[in-house]
């Protein structure tokens, strides 16, 4: 959505006052105007606003002291002072002391509407990197499953009505999803969370070793056996067990998970008495486990009894919202863990994984960010600390228009229409990314009627 600013305007000049406004007002920001100092003061005790825009030199109360108001009460807010010639050298002092920038009188209205949109800019990346803080702040709980994206919204709501109900699940989604870390969010919102979960790759056995670590065994059940083992399945009981490529188990081992699953039993390797047990099974795949059936390598009853309900997690691509939040996620974890004062991620960086298609998903991120948090020795991840086919990362596009080649005028509307879509509405970056000044972007914003176009 479009973000509204609020600005503030203080000036002792009537018409210059009234002309301010207009044009603030016209740019579609929200406009609060008075001649008098003291009444500035009063607004900023009773109000925020990002951007107050107030002369230097008034009676009564100065600009100086307003600014010192405003730094007070809202830090995160910019001024911006008007001056005279003859006051420009107060007005840089105003700039030591926390003021943004300063306009000369007279000035010209693209200046204002520059300087003005460019501290409104710079406020509102504060506030976004703000909102994104609180909103890591706010999830809790043993797992934490960190997205605002709609699809995952509703996948996480789903997990929770099923967590109470005991059925068996599958969960699909590519390497990297994060197919695991939901199987434990369930586990922890079922009434199994004071029982244990385990997870095991069944593509990462041969079928010998599988069925050790799955059903245990006796002793003296083969060489080497001393003693008698628990396998996972046995283990789990009271709680949760999770198979990982699932459809990677032999076909022979998929009898006997087949078995314990529906008589709640199996027999250790080398046993022959059964062992009872209460556990709930959920399963994960990357594969299309139709397919699998099909082609005859996974049992289709096994299917039926891990399928009660299927549960799909979206790539990291299809959900893009998501990946500022779980940057700065991870940026806060390996900051703890390198005990580094590592925060933020530059405006290039955030352009870059915002055009990247992530076939790793989100444990490919999370690499990214990891490695950007060791490199970098200041408080962002620039580019030069992102992997190298990543800084080489550039977007083309040329796409036909209703069977012609578009003129370069329509492909530069686009153009600015899918970088402004993109990057959320921050203007300041699409005008970096386009390798233009925010005043020419301004100026094209202007051209194609795409001043309130939301992200």
């Amino acid at each position: 959505m479009k973000y509204k600013a609020k600005i503030l305007i203080v000036d002792d000049e009537q018409i210059a006052l009234r002309n301010l406004q207009h044009v603030m007002e016209k740019e579609g920001y929200e406009v609060v105007g008075t001649q008098q100092g003291p009444n500035a003061l009063k607004l900023l005790d009773e109000q925020w606003f990002d951007v107050v825009l107030t002369d230097l030199k008034m009676e009564k109360v100065d600009g100086m002291q307003i600014l010192k108001k405003c730094r007070d009460l809202y830090p995160d807010a910019e001024v911006i002072m008007i001056t005279g010639y003859a006051t420009i050298k107060s007005a840089i002092q105003a700039m030591k002391k926390g003021a943004y920038d300063y306009i000369a009188k007279p000035f010209k209205l693209d200046e204002v509407r520059k300087v003005v949109w460019e501290a409104i800019e710079k406020v509102r990346l504060k506030k976004e990197n703000e909102e994104l803080r609180s909103q890591l702040e706010s999830f809790s709980g043993k797992v934490k499953i960190i997205t605002q994206n709609p699809k995952m919204l509703a996948l996480l709501d789903t997990a929770r009505q099923l967590a109470p109900t005991d059925c068996n699940i599958i969960v699909t989604g590519e390497s990297g999803t994060g197919k695991e870390l939901l199987s434990r969010y369930i586990h922890y919102a079922s009434k199994r969370a004071g029982g244990l979960f385990y997870a095991i790759n069944c593509g990462a056995f041969t079928e010998e070793l599988l069925s050790n670590e799955l059903f245990g065994h006796e002793k003296g059940a083969f060489t080497g056996a001393t003693e008698m083992k628990k396998g996972l399945i046995e283990m789990a009981s009271g709680g949760t067990l999770f198979l990982d490529e699932i459809t990677e188990m032999p076909t022979s081992m998929q009898v006997k998970l087949l078995r314990a699953i529906q008589e709640k039993e199996f027999l250790r390797v080398g046993g022959t008495l059964p062992v009872r047990v209460d556990v709930r099974f959920v399963a994960a795949t990357n594969r299309n486990i139709k397919d699998s059936i099909k082609e005859g390598r996974f049992r289709q009853d096994l299917f039926f009894r891990l399928n009660v309900v299927s549960l799909h997690i979206p790539q990291l691509a299809e959900r893009k919202e998501d990946i500022p939040l779980l940057a700065y996620y991870f940026i806060k974890k390996y900051s703890s863990l390198m005990k580094k004062t590592v925060g933020n991620i530059s405006e290039d960086v955030t352009f870059i994984l915002m055009n990247y298609d992530f076939p790793g998903n989100v444990r490919e991120l999370e690499n990214i960010i990891e490695r950007g948090v060791a490199l970098s020795n200041s408080s962002a991840i620039e580019v030069a600390h992102l992997p190298e086919d990543l800084r080489e990362l550039t977007v083309r596009i040329f796409r036909k228009k209703e069977g012609r080649i578009p003129a370069l005028e329509e492909q530069e509307e686009s153009y600015i229409k899918w970088v402004l879509r993109e990057v959320g509405g921050n203007k300041t970056l699409a005008a970096q990314i386009l390798g233009i000044d925010r005043v020419s972007l301004w100026r094209k914003l202007k051209k194609y009627g795409l001043e309130n176009v939301e992200a």
